[in-house]
Order: structure tokens, then sequence, then C-alpha cells
């Protein structure tokens, strides 16, 4: 059994595997471009909720000012999680969604007031032609407003928009 455990050590060496985590070599201006956005939303938010009544959206900091968590409608039956974390000069955006599925999307940089997130892969899906959250714009209008533009997916092509106008309470 060692054996045959040792003879694949070649294949994964030439499939490109390692042993340990990959170390990151990033620009710290671009890193903190990006989440220091973020970290500026951090407080309430009011926007209209999937019903159509005002609901609220919170941003917290948290992990040593290195993650930003966003929760949306809290204890609404829609409530969900977004997660913001850096990954090298890229901002990583996990969106826990009330549908299921957990959608990973990165943003590479920050364009004037816009940041586009883009799918880098989704957990959990049930199925091919199951919706997801695919892109997310985050746009700051100005330190009081924001908006969220979310495109869903069904087997990777947009099926659905929705556009989030946020004001901080």
């Amino acid at each position: 059994m060692r054996r045959a455990l040792l003879s694949l050590v070649p294949l994964s060496l030439a499939l490109g595997c390692q042993a340990g985590p990959a170390v990151v070599d990033a620009d710290p201006v671009q890193r903190e471009a990006l989440l220091g956005v973020v970290r500026g939303l951090e407080g309430a938010w009011q926007t209209d909720g999937p019903e159509g009544e005002p609901s609220v959206v919170e941003f917290h900091v948290s992990s040593g000012g290195s993650a930003v968590r966003e929760v949306m409608f809290p204890g609404s039956d829609h409530e969900m999680t977004n997660m913001y974390t850096l990954d090298g000069n890229a901002l990583l955006m996990t969106h826990y969604c009330a549908g299921g599925n957990q959608p990973h999307m990165r943003a590479k940089v920050l364009d004037g007031n816009h940041i586009v997130f883009e799918t880098a892969g989704v957990s959990d899906l049930k199925s091919a032609d199951e919706v997801y959250m695919g892109e997310m714009t985050l746009v700051v209008i100005d330190e009081n407003h924001i908006e969220q533009h979310w495109a869903a997916l069904k087997g990777g092509v947009k099926d659905h928009e929705n556009v989030m106008t946020l004001t901080r309470l």
C-alpha cells in the first residue's frame, strides 16, 4: 500500500498540487482600496425588502478589520449574509443565499465608484438550471447612499436583475 501511495507523488507534482497553502504576493494599496470601500459601509442601511416593505441591511467590520459581514433583511425569512474578504489583489464576496446555495464572487479593481463582482464558483448548487446570484456591482454614490446591482444566473446566463438602493440610517 505504501508503495502505491508513493507512486502517486510524481503524478501529484506533475499536476501542480501543492503540499501547503500558497502565499500571496499582493499590492497593499490595491487591497486597501477594495476592502476599504466595504469597511466604510459599516452601520445600518435602509432599503426596500423582498416584498417592497422598508428593510434594513447591516454591515459589520470583523476579524481585526480583515473581513466585513453584510446581513441583508435581518430577522426575516429572506435573511442573507455576504462575507467580504481579500485574496491577494482581489476582493472576494460569498453570498449565503436564502435559496440555499453560496455563490463566490471576485472583484479585481475599484473602477471609480464601482466594484464589479463576477462569479468564481457556486457551492451547494442543486442542479445545472438552479438560479444563483452570479454578479453584483457595488456603486458608492456618496457616504450615505449606495446601490447593489445583482444579476441572477441560470445555467451561466443572466436570468434576471435587481437593483437595491440603500440609504445610511
